[in-house]
């Protein structure tokens, strides 16, 4: 008996070499973009849920890692730690690039974090399942207190505006659409509960502990200049 192959033999093909599926492929080219939420499209998160064996095969391709929270409802790829140097493994290009983050911007993410932290625990709805929405006003207040004293108005909530406009492009804020008739509404903000995976309890207590400084350090500002008037 002949037991050579020929090109019309079947051949089992392992399910790792299987072509990829158009739902695969949609699903990475989206969380190749950014975050996946299951509120904006319920169909492609079933998707993400059935087929998350095979995206994680395909992003470790790319030296990623899936980071899927059902609880929270979102996912997305984060870049796996560099290797260790010393070893003498080689630096790897970064799909997923790292963005240094202002001084700013990592105040105000600290600090929506822990007011998103304390609308957890006060078991806090806002009528609308468990989404933390703040004005600009409310976002401007929570700022002024790690500003110093006397900072213009007008320069306070340019400072806030702009860098809500970084925070929103991060994807850590979303602007709510103003309600009908509102036409003085300033705007309102969805705090994103993606920011709890970004913003770890290490990190906010680290952060914290800076901001307590800052604001100590204001304070004697504040007093040496109280004395020399």
């Amino acid at each position: 008996m002949n037991e050579a192959l020929y090109e019309n033999d079947p051949v089992d093909t392992p399910p790792s070499a299987l072509p990829a599926v158009p739902e695969l492929s949609q699903l990475m080219v989206q969380l190749l973009k950014g975050v996946l939420y299951r509120e904006d499209d319920e169909r492609v998160w079933e998707s993400l849920l059935r087929l998350q064996a095979r995206v994680r095969e395909q992003a470790a391709v790319l030296l990623l890692d899936l980071v899927l929270d059902e609880a929270e409802g979102h996912a997305f790829l984060k870049s796996r730690p560099d290797p260790d140097e010393s070893e003498g493994a080689p630096r790897l290009p970064r799909l997923v690039a790292r963005r240094p983050l202002s001084y700013p911007v990592s105040l105000m993410l600290a600090l929506l974090r822990k007011r998103l932290a304390e609308f957890d625990a006060g078991g806090g709805q806002d009528g609308d399942g468990r989404r933390l929405v703040l004005s600009r006003d409310e976002i401007a207040e929570l700022m002024r207190v790690f500003l110093p004293d006397g900072t213009n108005e007008a320069r306070l909530i340019d400072q806030v505006d702009a860098t809500i406009t970084k925070v929103v492009d991060l994807g850590f804020l979303r602007r709510l659409k103003p309600a009908a008739g509102s036409a003085k509404d300033r705007g309102h903000y969805e705090v994103r509960r993606i920011l709890k995976a970004f913003v770890d309890a290490q990190w906010l207590a680290e952060f914290d502990a800076r901001l307590e400084v800052y604001r100590t350090a204001l304070s004697g500002n504040a007093g040496k200049e109280g004395g020399d008037a």
